[in-house]
C-alpha cells in the first residue's frame, strides 16, 4: 500500500488539475506537502483544503520557469518542514496554439519548452540537492502520452514532453548511487478543467474519447500513479515511464 508518512513533498502547478488532486492525495497519505503554484488564489485555496482536512501543507507561489523562485520555493519547503523528500514536476501543458512543426509559432515552442522542460530541469536543479541532504527519496516528472506515439498537431509540447522522458532516464542513473529515484507519469487526455475546454474547440474529441478504451483518464488515476512512484511501494523503480492513457498509446 502506497504511503507517503514523515515525507515532505514538493508538487509543482499544483493550484488546479492533475496537481491539485495529487496533493490532497499526498496530504491524505501521510505527506506534509509543499504547494507550489504561479496562481496565488489557486494555490492558496489548495491548502486551505487541505488544512480544513486535517493535514499539513504549505503554499509557496513558484513560477517554475524562474530560476529565483524557485530556488525561494525550495529553500522555503526545507524551512517550514526541515527537508525534502519527494519532488512531483506536475507544472506544464499544452496549448491550442501548438501545431505541426511547419505551422506552430517559434514563440510557442520555447513557450512550452519553458515551461514543460526547462521548468522541470529547474526545480530537479535545485531540489534535488535536498533530496540527497535527506537521505535520499523520489522525483516524479511528468511527461505524457504524446511522448510514447506518434500525435499529430502538438510538435511544440511532443518535444518539451519527449525531452522530458530522457531527462527522467538520465537523472535515473545519475542519482541512483543517492538513492534517488526518478520517475515519470504519461497521462492520456485527462478530464482536467484545462483539457475539457480544449476539447470543446476539437472536431476530433469523439474519435480520440473511443481512443480510451477504458474511458477517458480522470486527474485521480494520474495522482495515484505519481503517488505509487513517489512512495516506497515502489523502492526498485527507477527510470520508468508509467502510462496513465486508458490504452490510447497501444490503441
Amino acid at each position: 500500500m502506497s504511503s507517503l508518512k514523515d515525507k515532505v513533498a514538493l508538487i509543482t502547478g499544483a493550484g488546479t488539475g492533475i496537481g491539485a488532486v495529487a496533493a490532497g492525495l499526498f496530504a491524505r497519505k501521510g505527506a506534509r506537502v509543499v504547494v507550489a503554484e504561479i496562481n496565488a488564489e489557486q494555490g492558496r485555496a489548495v491548502v486551505e483544503q487541505i488544512r480544513a482536512e486535517g493535514f499539513e501543507a504549505e503554499f509557496v507561489q513558484t513560477d517554475v520557469t524562474d530560476a529565483e523562485s524557485v530556488q525561494r520555493c525550495i529553500a522555503k519547503a526545507v524551512a517550514t518542514f526541515g527537508k525534502l523528500d519527494v519532488i512531483y514536476n506536475n507544472a506544464g501543458g499544452s496549448s491550442m496554439r501548438d501545431g505541426d512543426v511547419t505551422r506552430v509559432e517559434v514563440d510557442e515552442f520555447w513557450r512550452a519548452i519553458k515551461l514543460d522542460l526547462f521548468g522541470t530541469w529547474l526545480v530537479c536543479h535545485y531540489g534535488i540537492p535536498e533530496i540527497i541532504k535527506a537521505g535520499g527519496g523520489a522525483v516524479v516528472n511528468a511527461t505524457s502520452v504524446v511522448a510514447l506515439m506518434g500525435w499529430p498537431g502538438k510538435d511544440a509540447y511532443t518535444a518539451a514532453k519527449g525531452a522530458i522522458t530522457a531527462l527522467t532516464r538520465s537523472m535515473a542513473v545519475e542519482f541512483a548511487p543517492h538513492h534517488v529515484r526518478v520517475n515519470a507519469v504519461a497521462p492520456g487526455t485527462t478530464r482536467t478543467p484545462r483539457v475539457v475546454a480544449q476539447l470543446a474547440q476539437l472536431e476530433t474529441t469523439q474519435k480520440l474519447t473511443a481512443a480510451h478504451l477504458l474511458g477517458m483518464v480522470e486527474p485521480l488515476d494520474v495522482a495515484n500513479a505519481a503517488l505509487f512512484l513517489a512512495s516506497d511501494a515502489s523502492a526498485r523503480t527507477t527510470g520508468h515511464i508509467l502510462a496513465v492513457d486508458s490504452g490510447l498509446s497501444i490503441s
